[in-house]
């Protein structure tokens, strides 16, 4: 299973060195610092100087430290110095508990601002990609910046600004430690980084090395939830049990998880063995740093009583230290994922419909496409080609051809839904590529083959198809259900038309697959729209309940505002004798059009298809009599 392309940027992250990383954080510290300040100025404002403030505290607490040092033991410890010695240890345990105090400020400041912001980027980036247009989804590589920018962004958001915060405390933190040593001798201040560098290092490269292994597992990772899947999932079970994989799934998973365990495993020993070198290393920076301590001692360089607080500032810079590198590494981690939310925010934008005050028609008198052509982004071969045709406002329309004809694509460009690369759609005189979006959707109604399956009550999954349509006694929710043949569906639930129609709930029921499609094609007619697509809605229905549909379709051809204009597109050609028009399509192009019978008569592509299914329901003939075979030559008796 090769490794999906979002992980490839990861490779980046992996092979990158400690520099690269610090030059890359600028950028993504700056867009989660610019979201953070839109979300709420006070709050960021409040988490800096908390953050300063407390790191103050620290560098206060480790020169505090020394006075009581200086007091204790600058000319050894007796109860008269002792006593001299409580104002200064006073002001110690103060600078500690003002810090504990802090370090809660921070928590909740941290607590308040952390969720605010990320809400805020995902508000924005919600609303950015709910807004463009439809064609983009058809765009494998904006599907998959998609999920990156909106799931890893603002994942990546969020942990940016937990690691933010514990960077700009560790780097006050080590900035204190090395300010207290160097008022206490200059030389203490590179030794002590000597020291804290292999604890650095090691957290750094620890670091590395689970990114590494994440990386070479991720495939194995993703094969494995996949078994997972297919051995749990309720959609699976029927198949599962019908064609006895029970066990064949379990030792598949069994053998990928025992390949991951060994993975671990050698992650562990690794990592063992790099916190070891980094701890020695650090040891061995600890003892010269504690060599150099000596030798000042030893030659008058730094006074006794100040070797204890040299020692506090020194683990002070090694914690700090470590602390830095691994927030850094986290950073440089989460910095690809925020240039993906970036870049998606900027995709977004350019996918969404220009601001337009032109408004479409809401009732046009005709829909015309002149040369229109389209091809779907990632194809070489159009969909369609140089297609001309103008539907009347009342027409009922039948779109048919084979599959891959183009029959559910012109569907979508006669409605808006797509633009075409070449040529023009009018509804009347306004061009759709000019014209809002929104006043073009507004009064369109598309029944689709798969329908969406919502997660609402019976009832809601009808009236969504236009939410806040006056219909105070219900006359047009029922007349919706009885005609599309939704309402047997509804009267079959145990909760009739306020059950939830999803499994994903306690007491939630599923439909069948035609089920669903009378539920779909309810919503439609319920939208009563002034143009109507029906692609191919009735797949999944048996020859009853696909008659009474059409029929349902037929009559909904009159709205309350009047004829509506109708587009079947459909296989089942026999329930398209009576629309007012058909039009052929093979290969993206539109190669017949007219009424049933005169396409029939002009022997076509159309008739070819028509008698085709024909066949299937004409008596069979009476075959001829074959001739019978000559009579053989009789034989002598032996």
């Amino acid at each position: 299973m090769k490794m999906p392309e979002w992980a490839r940027v990861d490779e980046r992250v992996a092979a990158a060195g400690f520099g690269q990383a610090v030059r890359a954080l600028p950028t993504a510290v700056a867009v989660v610092l610019r979201l953070a300040w839109r979300t709420s100025p006070r709050l960021t404002l409040l988490a800096a100087v908390v953050h300063v403030v407390s790191g103050s505290v620290t560098a206060f607490g480790l020169l505090a430290t020394a006075n009581v040092f200086t007091a204790l033991l600058e000319q050894g410890p007796t109860p008269e110095r002792v006593l001299q010695s409580l104002p200064a240890i006073a002001v110690v345990t103060g600078s500690y508990a003002a810090r504990a105090l802090l370090d809660a400020a921070v928590a909740a400041v941290e607590g308040t601002l952390r969720p605010r912001v990320t809400a805020a980027a995902d508000d924005e980036v919600t609303a950015a990609v709910v807004r463009v247009g439809l064609i983009a989804f058809e765009d494998a590589d904006f599907r998959e910046l998609s999920r990156q920018g909106a799931r890893f962004g603002v994942r990546a958001i969020e942990t940016s600004l937990r690691r933010m915060a514990d960077l700009t405390s560790s780097l006050i933190s080590l900035a204190a430690a090395m300010l207290t040593a160097a008022l206490l001798n200059p030389w203490l201040a590179p030794v002590l980084l000597l020291a804290a560098a292999a604890d650095g290092w090691a957290a750094a490269r620890v670091a590395k090395l689970n990114y590494r292994h994440f990386l070479d597992t991720v495939g194995r990772n993703i094969r494995k939830s996949i078994v997972e899947e297919v051995a749990t999932w309720r959609s699976m079970a029927l198949e599962r049990h019908a064609l006895t994989l029970q066990e064949p799934l379990l030792g598949e998973y069994r053998r990928i998880a025992r390949s991951l365990t060994r993975e671990e495993v050698r992650l562990a020993h690794r990592s063992n063995l790099v916190r070891t070198t980094g701890r020695a290393a650090a040891g061995l920076g600890t003892a010269v740093a504690f060599l150099v301590l000596g030798w000042l001692l030893y030659t008058g360089g730094m006074e006794l009583a100040l070797a204890g607080t040299a020692v506090l500032a020194m683990r002070t810079a090694s914690t700090a230290l470590s602390n830095t590198m691994r927030a850094v590494n986290t950073l440089y981690e989460d910095s690809f994922y925020i240039g993906f939310y970036r870049q998606l925010l900027v995709e977004s934008r350019k996918r969404q419909p220009p601001a337009t005050a032109v408004k479409a028609p809401s009732d046009p008198a005709e829909i015309r496409l002149d040369g229109v052509s389209f091809t779907y982004p990632g194809q070489k071969r159009p969909a369609l080609r140089d297609i001309s045709v103008t539907i009347r406002r009342g027409e009922v329309v039948a779109l048919v051809g084979e599959n891959g004809s183009g029959k559910t694509t012109l569907g979508k460009l006669l409605t808006g839904l797509y633009p075409p690369d070449e040529g023009t759609v009018h509804w009347d005189d306004v061009d759709l590529a000019h014209a809002d979006p929104a006043s073009v959707h507004a009064n369109i109604a598309v029944i689709a083959q798969e329908p969406a399956e919502w997660p609402m009550t019976a009832a809601t999954n009808v009236t969504v198809g236009r939410l806040g349509r006056a219909d105070p006694d219900r006359r047009a929710w029922r007349e919706a259900v009885d005609s599309s043949g939704a309402a047997e569906v509804i009267d079959s639930l145990p909760d009739k038309e306020n059950t939830v129609l999803s499994k994903k709930f306690d007491e939630g029921q599923d439909l069948s697959g035609g089920q669903w499609q009378r539920m779909g094609i309810a919503r439609g007619i319920y939208r009563d729209a002034s143009v109507l697509v029906a692609d191919e809605p009735t797949a999944a229905l048996d020859a009853r309940a696909e008659a009474r549909v059409f029929a349902g379709l037929q009559h909904a051809s009159t709205s309350d505002r009047g004829r509506r204009t109708t587009v079947l597109v459909t296989h089942r050609l026999a329930n398209i004798r009576s629309a007012d028009r058909i039009l052929v399509l093979e290969k993206g192009r539109l190669i017949e059009e007219g009424t049933h019978e005169e396409l029939v008569r002009a022997g076509g592509v159309y008739h070819e298809l028509y008698e085709i299914q024909a066949r299937a329901y004409r008596h069979a003939e009476v075959p001829e009599p074959r001739a019978s075979p000559a009579p053989e030559t009789p034989t002598a008796s032996p």
